[in-house]
């Protein structure tokens, strides 16, 4: 495939497709390993007619139909939508609480196996264990959102305030088209984390010197105990995502419309599909808030277990990375899709919640098992990538070359199995979850360090694990 090659400052490469041009926000190492694949995938999604822009952040590496990693964008008017560009886990994303902890105060291995055997009890880690809450009604939720859960699961105003959105609306009688099992199948796994890279994980952190009044504003001091969960919409939006998708590609054969790659699905933004697609979506970022809000529930119960009742966990931020949003840009209405990327808004920023109007909301940035995070926040001159940074650290292996290429002894290495800074995961093999090890991801800090020198976002805070739950 013939590329043209531009550079615009610092870690923005603009790439000339056959279809259009592709940005990639990456240092020099990163760029590099960028295979030809990559660029393929991002022409035939820029054949998807009028396309705005289109870009890769530095964790970009292949998905089904579209890259991970991928914004793209089109005009509210004459736009389309894609569930490729969108992905099946709708509306995954990161939430962070904050403790009153040091990190000396769970330095003791002791303490941190009480937690995690606590977090264990409250949430589900096994696929087929459902949740407890059975007095939440999983349509609330759906249409609702965070505002459809029983008050009791609300422990103050701040877990409504500092999200990203606490509810997205939609039509309810678009959910007439899902399948009558998915509530069924949707039963149970609210506060449930789900398989994968899904994780909760906690961290203290390391200040950023440069950025030490905004850490203080959001109620961050270095050495500080935090909680990272990822996890998204469950059985809810992987069902709808499966479902609908193929009403989408049965109306492009009847339109007849083709892409070079099957998986790559889309439909006019004001069609019955789109409108119809884009309401269910809504109906699964609903589900993916509640579910880790209520993940955050379990495991404030927990650290209340092993610390007492007064403990608190309160909010610092959750966020999505995986959805297609109407926002204002260019004097316009546009449908923004990130697939593995994240909103960073700056300080001052219209779409901030007014909880960090001031001073930006944070951005958190998963590494990958074993490694640091990061929680960032987002530069005025993210404007020309649409706000979005990374989401994580980027897959560089798949799980099956992973579990080939990297042995349980390197695994335990990384995870400094032994010594006492030795960072505990819930499970007894680590060969069960060997396909999520440090060496199957990029390095996040090449990553972190591609966003920041390309203007995109600043580091507040970096996060050290210090514990990790997984699911399997």
């Amino acid at each position: 495939m013939n590329r043209i090659h531009k550079l615009h400052g610092s870690n923005h490469h603009e790439i000339g497709l056959e279809h259009g041009s592709l940005h990639v926000f990456a240092n020099d190492e990163v760029f590099g390993t960028f295979e030809d694949r990559v660029y393929e995938m991002a022409d035939n999604n820029l054949r998807i007619p009028r396309s705005v822009y289109m870009s890769y952040t530095p964790d970009a590496h292949i998905g089904i139909g579209t890259c991970i990693g991928t914004t793209a964008v089109w005009g509210l008017k004459d736009g389309f939508v894609s569930p490729s560009i969108v992905g099946v886990d709708i509306g995954c994303g990161m939430r962070v609480h904050t403790t009153p902890l040091h990190k000396r105060d769970i330095q003791d291995k002791g303490v941190r196996r009480a937690l995690i055997r606590a977090i264990e009890k409250y949430v589900p880690t096994n696929e087929r264990k459902n949740s407890n809450y059975e007095d939440i009604d999983v349509m609330e939720v759906v249409q609702h959102g965070l505002q459809g859960l029983p008050e009791r699961y609300v422990p103050g105003e701040r877990w409504l305030t500092h999200v990203e959105q606490a509810s997205f609306a939609f039509d309810p009688a678009a959910l007439e088209y899902l399948p009558p099992n998915i509530r069924k199948n949707a039963h149970g796994q609210l506060g449930t984390l789900g398989s994968g890279n899904h994780f909760c994980e906690i961290q203290y952190l390391e200040i950023a010197e440069e950025h030490k009044d905004t850490a203080a504003a959001w109620g961050l001091f270095d050495g500080q105990v935090v909680v990272m969960i990822h996890s998204g919409s469950r059985a809810w939006g992987a069902m709808l995502g499966r479902e609908y998708t193929q009403v989408i590609r049965g109306a492009m054969q009847s339109w007849g419309v083709t892409n070079p790659d099957p998986n790559v699905i889309y439909a006019p933004i004001g069609s019955t599909e789109g409108r119809t697609y884009l309401n269910l979506m809504n109906s699964a970022l609903n589900f993916a808030v509640s579910n880790r809000h209520m993940i955050a529930f379990g495991v404030q119960e927990a650290f209340r277990e092993v610390f007492g009742p007064q403990m608190e966990l309160p909010v610092l931020y959750d966020l999505m990375h995986n959805y297609a949003l109407k926002e204002f840009h260019r004097n316009q209405g546009m449908l923004v899709h990130r697939k593995g990327a994240t909103r960073a808004l700056p300080p001052k920023h219209y779409m901030n919640t007014p909880a960090y109007m001031a001073t930006g909301h944070p951005a958190l940035i998963p590494g990958s098992m074993g490694t640091s995070s990061y929680i960032m926040v987002g530069r005025d001159e993210g404007i020309k990538n649409f706000y979005s940074i990374c989401h994580g650290a980027g897959r560089l292996r798949s799980r099956r070359a992973t579990k080939q290429a990297v042995t349980v002894d390197q695994f335990e290495q990384s995870l400094k199995v032994g010594t006492e800074d030795e960072i505990l995961v819930n499970h007894r093999s680590l060969a069960a979850i060997l396909d999520e090890c440090p060496q199957a991801y990029k390095d996040v800090d090449q990553i972190i360090d591609s966003v920041v020198g390309a203007g995109l976002a600043d580091v507040v805070a970096k996060c050290r694990p210090m514990a990790a739950i997984k699911g399997l």
